[in-house]
């Protein structure tokens, strides 16, 4: 079962220049992520997941924290450090936390 953090806890990390994965399809993270967020559609996460690192904390996040759970129990299960975020994206903007837009983002 994937660990799960707050968001708290998130935008601590974030501050710090944690790696934050969002899992969302890609209409999604261009309508609003967390800022350096790193794409990463659920459904490509097992084909991926070479491509996180193993040693460092992952957040990975989604709209609320349902297919996080599912994409950190998958990265977990390859030897990832990998945390779900606790009300996602949705969260995350509610509380008033800045959103980037646009499907830009840096390789991993």
């Amino acid at each position: 079962m994937a660990r799960e953090v707050t968001q708290e806890d998130l935008a601590a990390a974030w501050s710090d220049g944690g790696l934050v994965v969002d899992v969302r399809e890609p209409d999604e993270y261009a309508a609003g992520h967390v800022p350096g967020a790193q794409p990463m559609p659920l459904r490509t996460v097992p084909a991926r997941c070479g491509e996180l690192p193993t040693d460092r904390a992952v957040y990975v996040i989604c709209a609320s924290g349902n297919r996080s759970r599912t994409a950190a129990d998958l990265m977990t299960a390859r030897g990832i450090d990998a945390y779900s975020v606790a009300g996602g994206t949705g969260a995350w903007a509610r509380g008033g936390r800045p959103i980037a837009t646009g499907s830009r983002a840096h390789a991993l």
